[in-house]
C-alpha cells in the first residue's frame, strides 16, 4: 500500500516537475519574444568585426547595451567598403563609421551624410628600424603599402605627400603604392623590403613598434596636419534620414554615451575589447594608450564645444579636392554631405 503511494507521489511529483519545465520552457519564449518588442526599432545590423580598436564605440555600446536603451537589437556584422555603400544605399544598414575616403564615393552618388565624429587618428606609417626613411621627403622613390587604393591610409598618404610636393599619383611615378588586404602580410613584405613603408591602421603598426620590429614615421593623431581633427566620422543613410530620422538620433544617442563612457573609463573599455577579441590587440598598456589618443569625446566635451564636425568635414573636403580627389567646390560639398541631427529626445 505504502509502495502504490509513494509511486503516486513521484508521479505527481515528477508530472509537477515536467509541467514547471514546460511552464519555464513558455515563459522563456514568450520572454523572449517580449523582450524583442520591447526594441522600439527593433533589429538592425551594423558593421562591427573589422578587428580596428579604433571602432571602440561600437564595441562598448553593444556590450554595455546603449543600443538596446535607445531601442535597438543590434546584430554586429564584418561588412566591407562596398556592402557598407549598398547597405547605407538601400537603408539596410543605418549607419556606419569610416573615415574621409568616404567622400568621393558620396561624390559619386553613394547616399549618406556625415551625421557625427567618432574620434581622432588611428593611422601610423612604419618603417624597417634600420631604415633612412625619416620624413615625408624621404618617401619620393619610395614604395608603400596600403590596405587598399583609395582607401584611407592610402588618402591621408596622399594628402601627406601632396602637402609636401610630392606628387601621390601613381602614374607621375614619384611614389607607388602597394595594396595588402591583410595588414600581417603588409608587415611581412616591410621586413623582407618588398616595400619602403607601411601605411597602417592601429593597432598592427604600434604593436610592432612596441616590439621594436618597425620606427614610426607619421602617427595621424600628432602629426600638425590632422592633430585635433575628427579624422573617422559616423555615417548615416540618407534615406533613413529622410523617412526615420528618430531612429538615426537614437544611434546617435548610443554611439555619445558610449563615447562618454570609453572617455572616463578607458581600461574598462580595453578590458572588454580584448577580452571580446574585437581587435587584433593583447598588450592592454599599449590598448588603453591608444584608445586615450584617439580622444573620444567626453559629454562634457561636447558641451564645451570642443568639436567641431562640419570643421572637420570642410577641413578634409579641401584636402581632398587640392590633390585631386575630389571635384566639387568644396564650399558647396561641405554643406551637402554633412547632416546636423537634433540628438535631444
Amino acid at each position: 500500500m505504502k509502495k502504490r503511494i509513494w509511486k503516486k507521489v513521484i508521479a505527481i511529483t515528477l508530472l509537477g516537475a515536467i509541467s514547471v519545465s514546460m511552464l519555464g520552457c513558455s515563459r522563456q519564449t514568450t520572454g523572449s519574444n517580449d523582450t524583442k518588442s520591447e526594441y522600439k526599432y527593433g533589429k538592425i545590423d551594423i558593421p562591427g568585426k573589422d578587428g580596428s580598436l579604433c571602432g571602440a564605440p561600437i564595441y562598448i555600446a553593444y556590450e554595455k547595451g546603449f543600443f538596446a536603451e535607445e531601442g535597438f537589437d543590434v546584430n554586429l556584422i564584418s561588412a566591407d567598403t562596398e556592402t557598407r555603400k549598398i547597405g547605407l544605399n538601400n537603408g539596410t544598414i543605418p549607419i556606419v563609421n569610416g573615415d574621409f575616403q568616404f567622400f568621393p564615393s558620396i561624390e559619386e552618388g553613394v547616399n549618406v551624410k556625415v551625421v557625427d565624429g567618432l574620434h581622432n587618428g588611428c593611422i601610423k606609417f612604419v618603417v624597417n628600424p634600420d631604415s633612412d626613411i625619416e620624413t615625408v621627403e624621404d618617401l619620393k622613390g619610395k614604395k608603400i603599402g596600403v590596405d587598399e587604393i583609395g582607401g584611407t591610409p592610402h588618402q591621408v598618404a596622399s594628402v601627406w605627400l601632396e602637402q609636401a610636393g610630392i606628387s601621390a599619383l601613381q602614374q607621375d611615378g614619384e611614389v607607388e603604392f602597394l595594396p595588402f588586404s591583410d595588414g600581417n602580410l603588409e608587415l611581412e613584405a616591410l621586413y623582407n623590403g618588398e616595400i619602403d613603408v607601411a601605411a597602417m591602421w592601429d593597432p598592427l603598426g604600434s604593436v610592432a613598434e612596441k616590439e621594436g620590429k618597425v620606427k614610426v614615421i607619421f602617427d595621424l593623431s600628432t602629426d600638425p596636419a590632422f592633430a585635433g581633427k575628427y579624422c573617422c566620422f559616423l555615417y548615416a543613410s540618407e534615406k533613413l534620414l529622410d523617412e526615420k530620422p528618430d531612429e538615426i538620433a537614437a544611434l546617435l544617442r548610443a554611439y555619445r554615451k558610449a563615447q562618454d563612457w570609453i572617455s572616463k573609463n578607458p581600461e574598462e573599455a580595453v578590458d572588454i575589447i580584448i577580452s571580446g577579441k574585437y581587435a587584433q590587440i593583447e598588450d592592454k598598456d599599449l590598448a588603453v594608450q591608444l584608445v586615450q589618443s584617439y580622444e573620444y569625446p567626453s559629454a562634457e566635451d561636447r558641451a564645451a564645444g570642443n568639436h567641431d564636425v562640419a570643421s572637420d568635414v570642410e577641413y578634409f573636403v579641401n584636402a581632398l579636392y587640392d590633390i585631386g580627389y575630389l571635384k566639387s567646390a568644396p564650399d558647396d560639398f561641405s554643406k551637402q554631405i554633412y547632416a546636423e541631427v537634433n540628438v535631444d529626445e
